[in-house]
């Protein structure tokens, strides 16, 4: 059996500036809740990932990510509010 995603189409949504701005305050998060969990599990920095020792590059301060990570952060953050406002909640402050 071949698992084919199908994730709710977001791509007729469209996020004001405090949504993209929040966006990137999620992405941080996301990547502070991910660090902690590896640090909890045992993980620590290492220049290369190695599973058998738990080392991992990305175990730094989200500011200090390669522009490749934060995207994977931003993109995750940014899917899920589009699919918030999809599903038709509002997000106010």
């Amino acid at each position: 059996m071949t698992y084919i995603p199908k994730p709710i189409d977001t791509s007729d949504i469209e996020l004001n500036k405090e949504i993209i701005e929040l966006c990137e305050l999620l992405s941080k998060n996301t990547h502070e809740v991910w660090s902690e969990t590896r640090i909890k599990d045992g993980w620590v920095y290492g220049e290369e990932r190695n599973d058998a020792k738990k080392h991992h590059p990305c175990l730094i301060p989200y500011e200090d990510l390669p522009e490749s990570e934060k995207e994977y952060d931003r993109n995750t953050s940014l899917q899920t509010l589009k699919l918030i406002v999809k599903l038709g909640y509002k997000i106010t402050k």
